[in-house]
């Protein structure tokens, strides 16, 4: 990454930051960024967060490791990762209308990880996200290899976790990431 959009990236970032206080009390920004600076392959996937409408921010720092946690809080499911399946076997399972890409492989490829159900939740205790769209959250290995995946939205002030068969895909579902720094 170039010097010029690295700074662009870190100002955007630190303006979302700043703006969302409540997300992550007690953080300083220096010290996200500092660790930032230290982490090329962080700042890489933090670009690719950003650059689908992700809008990442810091939702917390894990305790155990000191690494700050980073989560896509746009409004909605961002935008340039929906209309996907969940997963490469569900890809590979439809027979006709492919989507371009599944849930899991292009997380993989961002270096970011879908959340978990707690996590999702945890999300949605900050602030309301998912009104109208939906996000794929990680399935857990028993549910998926009957075939479904889980997802989530808010809808009715609530916040819901549904399944839906893994290969589905629709104009409105994406998924949300996290990445620790």
């Amino acid at each position: 990454m170039k010097a010029q959009e690295r700074e662009a990236l870190l100002q955007a970032l630190k303006t979302r930051f700043e703006k969302n206080m409540h997300r992550h009390k007690a953080i300083a920004w220096a010290d996200v960024r500092s660790r930032l600076e230290a982490s090329p392959r962080a700042l890489r996937s933090l670009r690719e967060m950003e650059a689908t409408g992700g809008e990442p921010d810091v939702i917390g720092q894990d305790p155990a490791t000191g690494h700050y946690v980073f989560c896509d809080c746009a409004a909605e499911t961002p935008i340039g990762r929906r209309s996907v399946c969940y997963d490469r076997e569900a890809l590979d399972a439809r027979k006709k209308h492919k989507p371009q890409d599944s849930a899991v492989e292009m997380a993989a490829a961002m270096g970011i990880d879908l959340l978990t159900e707690e996590q999702y939740r945890q999300l949605q205790a900050l602030g309301e996200f998912d009104l109208k769209t939906s996000s794929w959250i990680a399935t857990p290995p028993d549910l998926r290899a009957l075939g479904g995946a889980l997802f989530g939205d808010r809808r009715y002030g609530r916040v819901f976790v549904y399944h839906n068969g893994a290969q589905s895909y629709y104009a409105a579902r994406g998924f949300r990431a996290a990445l620790r720094a």
